[in-house]
Formats: structure tokens, C-alpha cells, sequence
């Protein structure tokens, strides 16, 4: 089991707080480009959906999102909330082969080891149909840490997560570096990156 204990009990305290941050019926500017890559009614794993705001999101554009979650607390928001069919797994849970068109994985990966992004991507990789579409946002930096909230955090250069992407099958379409305040209120600079999945691979 990758999931934290103690990442997963501090979004379970803060569940509520999360819910009312995310909030939001506009996405963002990397979600619509997520979908905008998608064929219609495509099939979206929502890796890490939290209280599953951006599932929602995909679901009013004509998506079928299958959101999950590590914390039980945010998958009883989601179904409670956005009536998602949302189920409580972790990374390792990954085991779908050649099923979705699509993966979103925003801000969460990094709650997983470094060491353990190589063999999560490539399930994700296994999981997505030919020429799929990935998104993952990851924060930029170096080494692995709690923040002042208890959650681990893998920190990764642009050039490191680029690198694992190409290895494990994907080619960047888009590059986002950007700084923003998460949940802990810490400004802290980001990347978020969409990738096709090659037909080689």
C-alpha cells in the first residue's frame, strides 16, 4: 500500500476545508485542455479526485469519469456532493488494462514516494487505450517532505518528471510552470503537464 497514513489523515480532517476551497464550476485552464484532447463520452480515470470537484467538471462536459481516492472521507464528499460514483484505492490499485481514453492526476502523485512514480506512471500507462492522455501537476523542487499539515510530498525538477514521462511511454503536448497556495496557504511553485500516451509504448 503507497497511500501515507498520516497524508490520508490529514485529508480526512480537512475533507470539509478541501471541498470549499475546490470548489468551482468553471475548469481550469489544464482541464479544458485535458479535455479538449478527448474523444466525446471518453472514459477518464480521476486519480486522487479528493472531493471530486474536477470529475464533476469532466461529467457536465460529456465525460465518463471513474474517480477514486486513498481517503475515505473525500469519496463520501464526492458521492455525497456530485452523486459520483466515487471508490476509495490508492496508486497501487491501478490495474486496469487498455481502459480509459484518458488519466487525471492533479496534485496527487505527489504524495507518492519518488521512487515509486516510475511504477505508478506505468500503470497508468497499461491502464490508458492507445494514444491516451495523460495530465499529472506535480511541485517543483528537490527531495521528499512533510509539509506543515503532516502530508508527504515528493518534490520533483520539470526536466526529472518530463524524463519519467518519456521513459514510461509519454510525449509532453504542454508544459505549465506556475506558483500557487495549496491547502497549507504555502505559495510554492508547480508544474502541470499533458501527454500522450505513444501507440509504441
Amino acid at each position: 500500500m503507497s497511500a501515507d497514513p498520516k497524508t490520508i489523515e490529514t485529508y480526512a480532517a480537512k475533507a470539509g476545508d478541501y471541498l470549499r476551497m475546490t470548489a468551482t464550476t468553471q475548469p481550469t485552464a489544464s482541464l479544458q485542455r485535458f479535455m479538449a484532447l478527448l474523444p466525446p463520452s471518453a472514459k477518464v480515470l480521476d486519480i486522487g479526485c479528493g472531493p471530486g470537484t474536477e470529475s464533476a467538471l469532466m461529467r457536465a462536459a460529456g465525460l465518463d469519469p471513474d474517480p477514486f481516492d486513498a481517503s475515505a472521507e473525500m469519496v463520501a464528499l464526492a458521492q455525497e456532493t456530485y452523486s459520483l460514483p466515487a471508490r476509495v484505492a490508492s496508486f497501487d490499485d491501478i490495474t486496469q488494462q487498455a481502459t480509459y481514453d484518458g488519466a487525471w492526476a492533479n496534485f496527487s502523485l505527489l504524495h507518492a514516494r519518488r521512487g515509486d512514480l516510475p511504477r505508478h506512471l506505468h500503470a497508468i500507462a497499461r491502464a490508458l487505450k492507445p494514444s491516451g492522455i495523460f495530465h499529472i501537476a506535480m511541485k517543483t523542487g528537490e527531495g521528499e517532505k512533510r509539509d506543515s499539515l503532516g502530508r508527504f510530498y515528493t518534490y520533483i525538477s520539470v526536466t526529472d518528471l518530463q524524463s519519467i514521462l518519456h521513459d514510461t511511454g509519454f510525449e509532453p503536448l504542454h508544459v505549465d510552470e506556475d506558483e500557487g497556495p495549496g491547502l497549507a496557504g504555502k505559495q510554492e511553485p508547480f508544474v502541470t503537464i499533458c501527454a500522450r500516451l505513444q501507440n509504441d509504448a
